[in-house]
């Protein structure tokens, strides 16, 4: 493997060290900055031409990314574009255009300028808004990168309070940020909710609100036509066995949470109040 390859496979960038250790010598060095094939950043950090601006940023800076800044080399959710950089920096100096962190206090990545997981959620959970940092942390534990019992270990003592509970609302199972949002919002809202319920005849729904009212969250997949179709019988069959069905798509769940919280509590006291109850039908002439 030639150093460009060996760059891009670390995202245009490493260390002098690096190098080295994976066979580099210096001379080789030496002549792909001489042949214009990578760029030296300064003391002990070379460059490729397609190079992470994050990552060359983070050396230098010295720093680490971490934050929603390091969110996608984990591949953790998040709700929207980070924005200004977030960097936790050895030296401490603020830098224009950067949210600036505490020290690390857990092993980095192996081998990108870029935070520990726990870090990076820490860091996060005393930074976003709490549903930014709640979809992260969601992400982390679905995919067992760490569990709620390790991120409250690290979160002691009364300042930690309001980030301990943003570290509750997370779910033994989420198959996607919406899961959780949505759990989230109805559960601040009053309702008994279940997550991930097999109701017969149907399979299993993402949602059960008071053991009444179906809500399924859905993606892109499902404005497909074989999705769409399979989506309306399972609403029929809902439907057969007592059960209502709504369904919110992700700018509902993520931008407009208090009209979807709205509609479902509208449902909700429709079916209280009887709007739904039952009437007789007589073969021949309509409902009364």
């Amino acid at each position: 493997m030639n150093i460009e390859n060996f760059l891009h496979s670390r995202r245009g960038a490493a260390t002098t060290r690096t190098l080295l250790t994976a066979g580099f010598t210096r001379r080789m060095l030496t002549n792909a900055v001489r042949d214009g094939r990578v760029t030296r950043l300064h003391r002990g950090v070379y460059t490729s031409r397609r190079a992470d601006p994050d990552v060359v940023a983070a050396f230098r800076a010295d720093g680490l990314l971490t934050c929603v800044s390091a969110a996608r080399f984990y591949r953790l959710w998040t709700l929207g574009d980070p924005g200004s950089l977030h960097l936790s920096c050895s030296t401490g100096q603020a830098r224009r255009g950067v949210v600036h962190h505490g020290a690390c206090l857990h092993p980095a990545h192996s081998y990108l300028p870029v935070a520990g997981v726990a870090d990076v959620l820490i860091h996060s959970l005393r930074c976003l808004p709490e549903l930014e940092a709640l979809v992260m942390v969601q992400s982390a534990v679905s995919q067992a990168l760490l569990s709620t019992d390790f991120l409250r270990s690290k979160l002691p003592g009364n300042r930690n309070g309001k980030v301990r509970e943003i570290v509750g609302w997370v779910l033994p199972r989420a198959d996607s940020l919406l899961e959780v949002l949505a759990h989230t919002h109805f559960t601040r809202a009053g309702l008994r909710v279940r997550m991930h319920v097999d109701v017969p005849g149907v399979g299993e729904v993402d949602c059960l609100i008071e053991d009444c009212l179906i809500v399924e969250l859905d993606g892109g997949t499902h404005l497909e036509g074989k999705q769409v179709k399979k989506d309306q019988y399972r609403n029929n069959a809902g439907i057969l066995g007592g059960l209502m069905t709504l369904h919110y798509y992700y700018a509902d769940v993520v931008h407009h949470p208090q009209r979807m919280v709205g509609e479902v509590l509208v449902v909700l006291r429709n079916r209280e109040t009887g709007r739904f109850g039952p009437f007789r039908y007589i073969a021949g002439r309509p409902p009364s």
